[in-house]
Formats: C-alpha cells, sequence, structure tokens
C-alpha cells in the first residue's frame, strides 16, 4: 500500500534567503520516500550521504549531516571569541587533573 505525502522543501540559499516549494511524493510500501533529483542536488544529498531526521510534531524534517555539522558549527562561532582557543583550554585542563592525580597518588 502505498500513500502520498506533500514535502515542503525549504533551502537556505548563498543570500541567507530560505526558498520554500512544495512537493508531492509518495511513500512505497517499505516506508520509502524519493527525494526528487533537483532537491537532492539543491540541498547536497549524494547517495550513500547520511541524513538526519528530526520529528517535529507532525513535521518530519531532513538535513544532510555535513550541513548540520556546519549549522552547529556556524552557532558555536558566535558564542566563542575568535581569540580563544578551546582546544589549548583542553590541554591545560587535562594538565592540571593529571598534576592532581600524581599528588593524590603520591599522598
Amino acid at each position: 500500500m502505498t500513500c502520498d505525502v506533500l514535502m515542503t522543501i525549504a533551502i537556505e540559499n548563498s543570500k541567507n534567503d530560505i526558498d520554500v516549494e512544495d512537493v508531492k511524493a509518495r511513500v512505497n510500501d517499505n516506508g520509502r520516500i524519493v527525494i526528487p533529483a533537483e532537491i537532492r542536488q539543491r540541498m547536497g544529498i549524494k547517495p550513500g550521504d547520511t541524513l538526519f531526521l528530526t520529528l517535529e510534531g507532525d513535521v518530519l524534517k531532513v538535513e544532510p549531516y555535513l550541513a548540520r555539522i556546519r549549522r552547529i558549527q556556524e552557532s558555536m562561532r558566535r558564542l566563542i571569541s575568535p581569540v580563544r582557543l578551546l582546544s589549548d583550554e583542553l590541554i591545560a585542563d587535562r594538565r592540571e587533573e593529571a598534576r592532581r592525580e600524581m599528588e593524590e597518588s603520591l599522598g
């Protein structure tokens, strides 16, 4: 048994505007939905790519793995000063932790 679904595709373009379009697709007996070629191209989805599926109420969001990573990295950039190196902070924390453990073990 197959059923029709309506996909609303929202894609951020190079001007950071959101292009929205509706596409009708069919769910097959195995629960598969074919993403039209034009949309796959616009979203940069290639065969074998990993996608994140997020259910928000009755809305299923599809996001390419690399796009999600880029989005998270961008949101982190806004929170952290560009002159701050988190790797240096992590190394300093680990060295301090190792020093404390050494002191505790030596009593």
